[in-house]
């Protein structure tokens, strides 16, 4: 028996709409845990986060070798981190950078974002209308941020973990970053997650600063997978 076009059109439209429904947004919130941090020593910055969210690596790591390092989440404000950049490199303190940017943003309330400077020096923002629970812990040359987590202890967990570890800022970040999630991190459960390392003419061959720009943007475990992957670019024991 031939259904009516007029049926066919409805459960074609309903289809099509519940197909829809269950879609990820293109434009889903970066609810994330995120470290931004400095090594003196070998003159780096760099930026780690993990999420329950596609992707998290292409809108939350922005760092600029002898500028900084952004961190920019929650429902993000991606032109935090160039325009963030810029000021830095222009002498601008973390602390004036988040300032202005925050100011200028109507929409700050729902916005969360890590900076640490050229010197090393750290600020972080949490607006009122972020997930909980959100927050952030400061420390030495890093700071430790996150919404929609699990807890407090996530973030507790991260600045433990990196004030503890040794060796390459990369593996202090993975260190901070494992802690998380073990920790309870995204208390959604886990999808992306990503690490960006900058330092002068530390990409490839020299032509750039990327020293480490590795994402996992789809996976079960994806810190797991990232700190495979990055052991694969490094040892972990390397200095």
């Amino acid at each position: 028996m031939k259904l009516p076009i007029s049926l066919i059109a409805v459960a074609t439209m309903t289809t099509s709409l519940l197909a829809f429904a269950e879609a990820p947004s293109r434009d889903a919130p970066f609810n994330t845990f995120s470290i931004v941090a400095y090594d003196a020593d070998r003159q780096e910055w760099g930026v780690g986060a993990a999420s329950k969210v596609l992707a998290v690596g292409v809108g939350v790591p922005w760092a600029k070798a002898n500028c900084g390092a952004i961190a920019t989440q929650s429902a993000a404000n991606t032109t935090y981190g160039p325009r963030g950049l810029e000021m830095l490199g222009k002498g601008n303190s973390a602390a004036e950078v988040v300032k202005r940017l925050t100011d200028e943003d109507e929409g700050r309330d729902i916005r969360q974002v890590g900076i640490v400077d050229r010197e090393g020096k750290v600020h972080a923002f949490t607006g009122k209308g972020c997930s909980s629970w959100c927050g952030e812990k400061v420390g030495k040359n890093y700071a430790c941020l996150g919404n929609l987590l699990a807890g407090k202890e996530v973030v507790e967990a991260m600045a433990d973990a990196f004030e503890k570890t040794e060796g390459r800022l990369a593996w202090r970040i993975m260190a901070a970053m494992e802690a998380g999630d073990k920790a309870g991190g995204d208390k959604r459960g886990k999808q992306s997650a990503a690490i960006l390392i900058v330092r002068e003419k530390g990409g490839y061959r020299g032509f750039d600063d990327r020293a480490v720009d590795l994402r996992v943007d789809d996976h079960k475990e994806p810190i797991n997978e990232l700190s495979r992957i990055l052991a694969l670019r490094f040892p972990r024991k390397a200095k």
